[in-house]
């Protein structure tokens, strides 16, 4: 499942190679980051200020909406940290565009954002907590069976990042799909959108073009709701945490990076604090392998 990526950005440049693997529901490892990192001076502002100052789960800087959510209202902070991850996101960008320019074509760069606090022990409830096994659903909206793909560094200097997988959706959907509800009995039927679904997305679209960008983080779909019936089956069963089959953990280093598409790989974080997280949506029409898409397999069910 860890594919380790031993070229350069670019000697890997406009190569499909690295988005098969992804397709494929493998994790591709940068051994060491392959992009520009934040300055030293900022990232130990990250690793220093931000934690005293958080008061939602996470960092988050929102490229639409050109703004920082999660701090406490202290205006100099909030602008040096959304210097920080606006760069941050925009250097991922730069990076996805010359090494894999088919997949990332037309994306959607999403968040970017900071995770400051130490994942194990976090004691959050279920549905909001990273250390429980789980497939990403809604991360930016409403995808419509679209590609959530997040690129990670770990940008702890001293400890590792690790993190568990129980495998990927195809054989996830196989095993629980019945027990989570989600095997549909007219597949093709039940993730179209309906008139209340398209009625919704269009006041999104005009509160989002009328000054409220964030809006568009409340839209939905027939798919995402499946996929968040997924997600919460899998962090809600303890049945389903403790089960061992396909377990695996992957440490990744200090100042490593890796990407993976989160709809399809099922992931926790088990510990480390420190990451950089950046989230765009791939449209599915990009894919090589589009049978592996989540959104196919739930429809050819």
């Amino acid at each position: 499942m860890l594919i380790t990526c031993p070229q350069s950005p670019d000697a890997a440049s406009a190569s499909p190679a690295l988005g098969d693997e992804l397709e494929a529901g493998n994790i591709v490892f940068f051994p060491a980051a392959p992009l520009p990192l934040p300055s030293a001076e900022d990232q130990a502002f990250l690793r220093d200020a931000l934690p005293g100052a958080l008061k939602l789960k996470n960092v988050s800087y929102h490229p639409e909406a050109d703004a920082v959510r999660g701090l406490d209202d202290d205006p100099a902070l909030a602008a040096r940290a959304r210097r920080i991850l606006a760069d941050h996101g925009r250097a991922v960008d730069e990076l996805l565009r010359r090494i894999m320019p088919e997949l990332v074509e037309n994306w959607t760069l999403g968040t970017c954002s900071f995770r400051p606090l130490e994942e194990k022990g976090r004691n959050l409830k279920p549905h909001a907590s990273n250390e429980l096994v789980h497939i990403d659903a809604g991360a930016y909206g409403a995808t419509h069976g679209n590609r959530i793909l997040r690129f990670f560094v770990n940008l702890n200097p001293a400890q590792d990042r690790v993190w568990a997988t129980k495998g990927a959706f195809p054989e996830l959907f196989g095993r629980f799909g019945d027990a989570a509800g989600i095997r549909l009995k007219n597949p093709r039927r039940a993730l179209q959108p309906g008139p209340l679904d398209r009625i919704r997305s269009s006041v999104i679209t005009t509160l989002a073009g009328g000054g409220l960008p964030l809006a568009k983080m409340l839209d939905s779909s027939p798919y995402d709701r499946i996929m968040r019936r997924f997600h919460n089956y899998m962090k809600d069963t303890p049945e389903f945490q403790a089960d061992a089959r396909g377990y695996e953990e992957i440490r990744f280093p200090p100042f490593s990076a890796w990407m993976v598409l989160t709809d399809t790989v099922s992931h926790a974080s088990v510990s480390g604090r420190f990451a950089l997280v950046t989230t765009g949506i791939v449209p599915l029409a990009n894919c090589r392998r589009p049978e592996l898409a989540p959104f196919n397999i739930l429809r050819e069910s």
